[in-house]
């Protein structure tokens, strides 16, 4: 995908872009995308210091940091964008949605691939952490402010710290294009309310 199509993702998927001139001009998920292609095609090429120099640059004018070695596929949505962290092996599929503060990164403890796979036509809400060698399944949704530190599959909606799967198949699966992050299941809620359910029945039991 070019970069043009790369702007006119962005334009048709934010409902605050007027026109494909604005975001070219002012979206900081669209210039960080034009500064990776570089640093990316830097680094695989071994020029690893001019390609630091590139991504650090990117930082600085976007809030976004992307290390050159991650591989970004077509069509990605940063919205908003500031805080965002993406680790060296990250790999993002294609027509993924990733909204501001989300870290890929690594857990400290893993060699080589270090960090997340991210497969196609996924949404990662805001704040939400995505640590260690792990795979996100395609379609998937990642709930504002998770934690998520082992594999998702594909088509489920993940949520809470640590996140648990919180919607799947058959049970009112959201589409990844869809941004609504509103309605999403409370799992703290959940399980305080599981929880209080159980100890009813351990008074009941003895009674």
């Amino acid at each position: 995908m070019s970069l043009i199509a790369d702007a006119r993702n962005i334009r048709d998927k934010d409902p605050a872009a007027r026109n494909l001139l604005e975001v070219v001009l002012l979206y900081p998920g669209f210039h960080v995308l034009v500064y990776h292609r570089v640093a990316h095609w830097l680094y695989r090429r071994g020029h690893f210091f001019l390609a630091r120099l590139v991504s650090q640059r990117a930082r600085r004018r976007t809030g976004i940091e992307i290390h050159p070695g991650a591989q970004i596929g077509p069509g990605l949505f940063i919205d908003h964008g500031m805080g965002i962290v993406v680790g060296e092996t990250a790999v993002i599929g294609a027509n993924c949605t990733i909204y501001h503060q989300v870290t890929l990164g690594g857990t400290g403890k893993d060699v080589g691939k270090r960090h997340p796979t991210i497969g196609d036509n996924v949404l990662i809400g805001a704040g939400a952490t995505i640590l260690g060698p792990v795979t996100i399944g395609h379609n998937t949704r990642v709930a504002a402010g998770s934690v998520v530190l082992k594999n998702l599959p594909a088509n489920v909606t993940a949520a809470g710290v640590p996140a648990i799967i919180v919607r799947e198949n058959g049970e009112r699966v959201v589409p990844s294009d869809d941004l609504n992050q509103r309605d999403i299941p409370d799992v703290v809620l959940t399980r305080l309310e599981a929880l209080e359910r159980e100890m009813a029945e351990i008074k009941d039991a003895r009674e």
